[in-house]
């Protein structure tokens, strides 16, 4: 019996073990992406993303790989959407869907000159540095 304990010890401790190493967080970059072009104009701590209140076309966030002096979306990640107030810098949910793709000019309808859409990973998997879109 006591035999049995230590196997299954061992058993579930290996198995904590393992989970935990396979749920690094922010581990994937990811970025948002209008009609498959980078919105960020550069993608390092220096980079800002700024739309158009007339900008149209399908916002997505997705993984992303730069390859020939180009960043790509590989794999469509959800996201949600929320609104941050230019005026009181209050964060409203835009909605409380989960996307992995939605057309810009709907967030736009609810978005005043001044505002930002900030956009929400659903797992910690994903680093989104440049979540935030100032419409201008």
């Amino acid at each position: 019996m006591k035999t049995l304990k230590t196997i299954a010890s061992v058993i579930l401790l290996s198995s904590i073990t393992f989970l935990g190493q396979g749920q690094e967080h922010f581990s994937s970059c990811s970025a948002a992406f209008l009609d498959n072009k980078l919105i960020v104009d550069d993608y390092s701590p220096r980079g800002r993303s700024i739309l158009s209140q007339n900008a149209q076309g399908s916002l997505t966030v997705a993984e992303a790989t730069f390859e020939d002096n180009k960043w790509y979306q590989t794999a469509l990640i959800d996201f949600m959407v929320a609104i941050r107030d230019k005026n009181t810098q209050t964060l409203m949910m835009y909605s409380t869907e989960k996307y992995q793709k939605i057309d810009l000019q709907r967030v736009m309808a609810q978005c005043q000159k001044g505002d930002h859409i900030v956009l929400l990973t659903t797992k910690n998997k994903y680093a989104l540095p440049h979540n935030e879109i100032l419409v201008q």
